[in-house]
């Protein structure tokens, strides 16, 4: 079987509104302040706080600017970091671990500000989310946390037990839930394009499909090597994650990518939706492999997405995978047809926390660990402004040592899909006890 016979495009949902586009091409400056390597979502929030704070700054993609990650994700603002807060506060002690949840409370803030400040139109909408328990224990786990969270953080959170689940979507697959209200869906295109239009106004030179080769150091500053030419930085940024190549040899030993997949349905009745998601929330769930799901932007039809361990072998698989998903969630969808199936990659390290470091004086800002629309321009703002010096007073909870590297690895994921099946087993075993 082939992916055209299950669904109708490989190419993102998203691009139909918002199609990733080539730039005009422009000469490359001789000397700039700062260069920064990738274009997504962190490399333009970056270099847009560069650019109005008067720094001669330019951005270099090896794609089209936003073809990663920041055009193929769920669009969820949910800043999930993988670890929990006793895992954080046994690895890094407990005030780190207050401060990474505190801020990831800022920088949904942060973002939900500038989206409306800035005037984006990105079908931001502040949904709230619902994330699905799979069995009586991890429900009761579940209910702490959102407690913790209303009491700790002032976060809108609570329980939802299993009697009232219909309330929130229409199944009765999980064992009750958790509801948390900071947290919405934008359409991350046309966010992308949105935030590519602002900082392009705003001074900042993006360079397309201009790949970096090499960056050295030279003098008090940087040469940096590109398809186009070479460029003398006083200062380097770098922000790929999930696309990092060679031109960063230090951080692709760090950052592992993983294939994430998403599936867009065909567009369902309203009543259908209406009573799949009565509340337009977006949807997650605690499984090691776990479904993320959502409204399209217009509540026509569900978007779901899930790891991908494919490298190799039938290109349909993956999806079948996960219209499966969508199926054992929503049994009435079996058999749905789906109109577009595509893969992007995010990013993990062996911290699975977001990071800002610096190494020979070049700063590293990524490992969004598939949490990107929150912490890519978080982060990627949070490190202009340590390019800036305006940092001293209150240094963000992510700007810390590197994470480690992974023994034996140098870009080739090839450890992954045996790693994902892995997870499935666990997954299979914690399906059956909550089932016994």
């Amino acid at each position: 079987m082939n992916a055209s016979d299950v669904s109708d495009k490989n190419t993102p949902y998203w691009w139909e509104a918002a199609p990733v586009r080539p730039l005009p091409e422009q000469p490359v400056a001789r000397r700039l302040d700062v260069a920064i390597v990738g274009a997504g979502f962190a490399g333009l929030a970056a270099g847009l706080m560069l650019a109005r704070a008067g720094r001669s700054v330019a951005a270099f993609d090896a794609m089209r600017p936003g073809e990663g990650a920041s055009s193929r994700n769920g669009g969820i603002t949910s800043g999930t970091i993988r670890p929990d807060f006793a895992t954080m506060t046994k690895r890094f002690g407990e005030d780190k671990a207050l401060a990474v949840e505190q801020e990831g409370k800022a920088a949904r803030a942060f973002l939900y500000d500038f989206i409306r400040s800035e005037g984006l139109d990105c079908d931001f909408q502040l949904t709230g989310q619902f994330k699905g328990a799979l069995g009586f224990d991890q429900y009761d786990r579940m209910a702490r946390s959102a407690d913790r969270l209303a009491k700790a953080l002032g976060v809108e959170s609570y329980a939802v037990p299993h009697a009232e689940q219909r309330t929130y979507i229409g199944t009765d697959f999980y064992r009750g839930g958790a509801v948390r209200m900071d947290i919405g869906g934008l359409h991350p295109a046309k966010f992308h394009a949105e935030l590519l239009r602002v900082a392009l106004t705003s001074g900042l030179t993006v360079h397309a499909n201009t790949p970096v080769a090499s960056i050295r150091r030279e003098g008090d500053g940087f040469q940096v090597t590109t398809s186009a030419g070479t460029v003398q930085a006083r200062q380097v940024l770098v922000c790929t994650n999930g696309y990092t190549d060679g031109a960063a040899p230090y951080l692709r030993r760090r950052l592992v990518p993983v294939r994430s997949r998403m599936i867009a349905t065909e567009g369902l009745a309203p009543e259908v939706m209406a009573r799949l998601m009565p509340k337009r929330m977006m949807m997650g769930e605690n499984r090691q492999l776990g479904f993320y799901y959502r409204p399209s932007p217009d509540g026509t039809r569900i978007l779901l997405g899930g790891r991908d361990s494919s490298r190799r072998g039938d290109p349909a698989a993956p999806t079948l995978r996960l219209r499966a998903g969508l199926a054992q969630i929503f049994p009435e969808l079996e058999g749905v047809r789906l109109s577009h199936s595509w893969f992007g990659n995010v990013a993990m390290n062996r911290d699975m926390i977001p990071r800002i470091f610096e190494k020979d004086g070049v700063l590293y800002a990524t490992g969004f660990c598939g949490s990107g629309v929150v912490w890519a321009p978080w982060v990627g703002m949070r490190a202009a402004h340590k390019l800036m010096g305006h940092t001293a007073e209150s240094p963000s909870a992510f700007d810390f040592r590197p994470p480690a590297a992974v023994p034996l690895y140098r870009g080739n994921p090839w450890f992954m899909p045996a790693i994902i099946k892995g997870y499935a087993v666990q997954d299979q075993i914690s399906w059956w006890r909550t089932r016994r």
